[in-house]
């Protein structure tokens, strides 16, 4: 070709560059062996021919010293856990150097950070005892849930057998009012009935007492009374002179002590007490029938 004694390639594709693994110091003097790998693209091929004689030996020289004096000013943990920084600090001085070459970089990852000799065996120690702490941890963490939950369960069970003896109690002192209750209403009732057949009957058992009296007197053949006034109020007068009551004897004393007839039960019937009113009745017809002999008598009532 006239006038034209060369013809350069440039490939202005992304080339990725090794940068090879050194043994760089860290700022707390712990060594360290560190690679990374850059990618590169030429941007203006006029300037990476003539501005520097291999742009990709210069970018990865530049890379070796740039990345060296970076991690120094780091110390050992902020180098391996953080390594996003060294990335971006390595590519902003790699692109700052390297535009005046007419090569724009892209980006670099550091590829891995070794420590070396004693540091590398601290860290597995270190590595070693943190996870043992972990676990220790774990341990404790699992002994005392373990014990909560066996704290718990006694709890509860102590909380029902507390319950359960409660209910027990209440039972049974449910019972013991229950079979006091009964045994006062049975004993209210043996004294009711007993009052019931006592006290209405003093009238009538007085009267009894006088008819048959007067009766035995009025037996004899040559023997003739006289009553100037009524028999059966003069049986009123001495049964009431003698105690009897008058009236009916009505069963309702229990309202004075505000008791519940639930408690003490129903009152009796009285119809064992009525059977006597007719024996009553008859004495009386044969004490008229003294009086008035016209009247005429009736059969004497035999003894009860």
């Amino acid at each position: 070709i006239p006038f034209i004694t060369e013809i350069i390639k440039v490939d202005l594709r992304t080339q990725v560059m090794d940068v090879p693994k050194q043994e760089v110091i860290t700022k707390d003097n712990s060594p360290t062996n560190v690679d990374a790998i850059v990618y590169v693209k030429v941007i203006d091929p006029e300037k990476s021919y003539f501005e520097v004689s291999n742009y990709r030996m210069a970018t990865v020289a530049l890379a070796l010293t740039s990345l060296r004096g970076i991690i120094g000013d780091l110390e050992l943990d902020e180098v391996l856990y953080n390594r996003e920084l060294i990335n971006n600090k390595l590519r902003d001085i790699l692109d700052r150097e390297t535009d005046q070459w007419g090569v724009k970089v892209e980006r670099v990852e550091i590829k891995e950070v070794d420590p070396i000799g004693a540091v590398k065996q601290a860290m597995t120690e270190q590595t070693a005892a943190e996870r043992e702490r972990r676990a220790a941890i774990l341990r404790a963490d699992g002994e005392k849930r373990s014990a909560i939950l066996t704290a718990e369960g006694k709890r509860q069970s102590m909380i029902l057998e507390a319950e359960g003896d409660r209910q027990s109690k209440i039972l049974r002192a449910e019972g013991d009012r229950k079979s006091k209750i009964l045994q006062s209403q049975g004993e209210a009732q043996a004294l009711r009935i007993l009052s019931l057949g006592s006290r209405p009957l003093d009238k009538k058992a007085i009267t009894v007492l006088s008819l048959n009296a007067l009766q035995q007197m009025a037996d004899g053949q040559a023997t003739k009374i006289i009553f100037p006034f009524e028999v059966s109020s003069l049986i009123k007068q001495g049964a009431k002179f003698l105690g009897a009551e008058d009236e009916d004897f009505k069963d309702d004393s229990w309202k004075e002590f505000d008791l519940d007839e639930s408690i003490l039960g129903k009152s009796p019937a009285e119809e064992g007490i009525d059977d006597a009113s007719e024996y009553v009745k008859n004495i009386e017809k044969n004490i008229q029938s003294l009086e008035d002999p016209t009247t005429p008598a009736d059969e004497p009532a035999p003894e009860s």
